[in-house]
This record gives C-alpha cells, structure tokens and sequence, in this order.
C-alpha cells in the first residue's frame, strides 16, 4: 500500500477528498499530509445546501491530526469556496474539522478524552499541545455543548456557594440533584445570581419545581420566593448546614469553656476541636477514650455536643408527626440550657421552622450540590487556583456539566 493510500484511511477521506502527498521527517517527528479534490467538483452550499461550481479557494490551513507511528501528524489543504446567490461566499464543510477548528474532529475527541480524565498540565504533556491550545479546545467544547443543551423540566434544584480563591469571591452554583449536574453559574452569591436562573426557565420549567434543597442564606431564599410558583412548599433548607451551624456553636461553647478551664489549670479541653466536629457514629478510635470521658463529664461542651447530635436525630424521623414531636422536645431543652451560641441556633431554626420540615415532604438534601462543591474544589486546587474567574467556569462545565462536548465526526456524534 502506497503511502498516500495508507493516509487517506488513516485520516479518514472520503471522496471527492484525496491524500494528494506525504512528507515524513524523522528528525523533527512530524508528518506532514496535503489533501485535495478533483477541478470541477460541485459543493453543496453550508447554509442551504445546493451544489454549487467553486467560486475560489482559501489560503493552505493546518490541522493537527492524531499522531501517526508516533509522529506528529498535520493535514494541509485549501478549503474551496462557493458563491450563493442567496446566501453569497462561504466556505464549504469540510469532513475532517469544523469550521475555524485547528484541529481534526478526531483529535479534539482524544484531547476531550484525555481532559476529562487528567489535569490541564498532564494532559498537554500526553497530547504534545501548548497551555493555550489546551484551552482554545477546552472552550470550544464547553462552548458547542452548551449550545446543544436543550431545555428540560427538573423536579429537584440544589443551590449553594462557592468559593473563587481566597478572600470574597464567589460563584453561585445551581444543581439537577437527579441526574448530578450543574445548571446553571452565577456570580456573586447574592439573589441575582441565583434569580438569573430561575428567569432563564419557562412557565411550565418553573411550575415543574417540586423541591430547592439550600442552606439558610436569605437571598437564595428570596430569589426563590420571587420566581417559584409556591416556594415556601418547595424550599427545603439542607440538614447538613444546619448541623454546621449547630457545629459551630458547639466549638464556640468548647472554646469559651476552655479559656475559662485553662485558667484554673485544666486542660480537658485542649486538642479537642476537631473531635467534637464528629457525630457520635464517626468518631476516630484514637478519640474513643478522651470522647468518652468527655461525654461523661459535666462541662458545658458536653453539654452542647449532646444537644448537637439530638438534633441530628430529628432526619432520622419517617412521620412528620414524631419529627415535630422530637423538635419540641429538642427546642425546650436548647432555649433552657443556658449556653448562648445553642440558644442563638435554636431561635434561628425556629423562625424558619417550616423550610427545616419540608425535607419531611420532599426527603431531599443538598449532599449532592456539596458533592459537587467538593469536585469543584478538586478542580481549583489541581490547578493551584484560578486567576481567571471565567476559566474555572469553563472547567466546572466541562467536568461537571452533564454537557455533550464531542465533535461530530463522520456524520456520527
């Protein structure tokens, strides 16, 4: 088999294209492919698809290709132009690439490949492409499967936040907590960027809302309640930023009594910020005996822990009737117990009592969307952060966006 004819399988070529010469050069591990078409070929015009005689042709493009014998591979070829008469000169759809690509459909489809399964710095290695080239493809595929995107109905939204970098920038990302994707990216965390969203949806989108899982921040709430048709129902504040809260007032409580306690020359409490962080289940066995001890005591930590881990057993509950009876109970306790960041928490749930009992309607949480914050912040931090706000969404789509990012090549996608 003649050179010219092992390329043109290679490649791919399907008539009226042929390999027209190859120039391989070994010192430079690179092989250099130029194709053409017969004189007279008639193309079918890119806009409306009648044949037309070529008008003229565009300067020689370069494509690269997938390497061939380990060996760069690159294709040349002067794309022909038609002239319209309704939709006047365009260049005609070429098999191999799409218009304005710089690459073959074959290789974006590895370069996804490989992206989607490694980091920027390792994947340019492996595919022997600059840090622009690895973005440029990287758009290009964010950019067409959000095109492709077609609108849906979605039951279940998750909401929450997300850091840039250090210091106050933040994304607003908004979840399909059914099929794990990210929907939508907002800037900021403030209701805009969650309500830019809901005004993205239609009538009927908005209507088919049946649960927005969300921490306690408030403009996620508003925006909801402007834009979702009976919100109130369909809010569900998420357990595990409640049990944050209550988390946070417990080591509030810890470090308070510590100072007092060290004062006196007790230690109990030292090194013990990151056990009392645990629930009772998943405490480490190097914590056993001091947890224990600690819990036995009487100290006002253990206190707060105790009342910590009973209100985690209010989503334990399968009747709406016992969690109400058990929160009763918890909140009496909470509001007598005389420790000031419990009491706090305790006010704070109570005046939005009826969003912490909707999970008992809808049973969903937002454990997905910080799923999917913990797979974001494994994206910046591959990347050891991202300067460019704009960059880090791109890639959030293109990891985690459910998108269709492939190329289609031989009239298949």
């Amino acid at each position: 088999m003649r050179d010219t004819d092992l390329y043109r399988h290679l490649l791919g070529l399907e008539s009226p294209w042929t390999v027209a010469k190859v120039d391989l050069s070994v010192s430079t591990q690179r092989v250099d492919v130029a194709v053409e078409h017969p004189k007279g070929q008639k193309w079918p015009c890119p806009v409306c698809g009648d044949l037309l005689p070529v008008y003229d042709h565009s300067e020689e493009r370069v494509w690269r290709h997938l390497d061939s014998c380990q060996f760069q591979t690159f294709l040349h070829a002067r794309p022909p132009r038609v002239q319209c008469p309704k939709d006047g000169v365009h260049q005609v759809r070429l098999p191999w690439a799409e218009p304005k690509a710089r690459f073959t459909l074959l290789f974006e489809r590895l370069a996804i490949d490989v992206m989607q399964v490694t980091h920027i710095q390792a994947a340019r290695q492996i595919l022997r492409i600059s840090w622009d080239v690895a973005w440029h493809i990287l758009s290009r595929a964010v950019q067409r499967g959000l095109q492709r995107k077609e609108p849906r109905l979605i039951e279940h939204l998750g909401v929450d936040e997300k850091s840039i970098a250090r210091g106050q920038r933040y994304f607003t990302l908004v979840c399909d907590l059914d099929l794990g994707t990210v929907e939508h990216i907002g800037d900021g965390r403030d209701k805009r960027s969650f309500e830019t969203y809901l005004e993205s949806l239609t009538d009927e989108q908005l209507a088919a809302i049946t649960a927005i899982a969300m921490d306690m921040h408030e403009a996620y709430f508003q925006a909801a309640l402007a834009k979702v048709p009976d919100a109130e129902r369909k809010i569900v504040y998420d357990l595990y930023h409640i049990t944050q809260h209550m988390t946070g007032a417990v080591d509030q409580v810890r470090r308070t009594e510590h100072k007092v306690l060290a004062e006196e020359g007790d230690n109990r409490l030292a090194r013990t910020k990151y056990m009392r962080l645990y629930g009772q289940e998943r405490v480490p066995r190097k914590y056993w005996a001091s947890f224990y001890l600690l819990r036995k005591s009487d100290l006002r930590t253990a206190k707060a822990w105790a009342l910590k881990e009973n209100l985690r057993r209010l989503w334990r509950y399968k009747r709406l009737s016992a969690a109400s009876s058990h929160w009763k109970s918890w909140y009496f306790w909470a509001t007598h117990c005389r420790l000031d960041p419990v009491v706090k928490v305790a006010k704070m749930l109570k005046a939005r009592l009826p969003q912490v009992f909707n999970y008992f309607i809808h049973r969903v949480t937002n454990a997905l969307s910080e799923g999917i914050n913990s797979k974001v912040e494994v994206i910046k931090n591959a990347a050891r952060g991202f300067r460019n706000a704009e960059r880090f969404k791109i890639m959030i789509w293109f990891r985690l966006g459910g998108l269709d990012l492939y190329p289609v090549t031989h009239g298949k996608s």
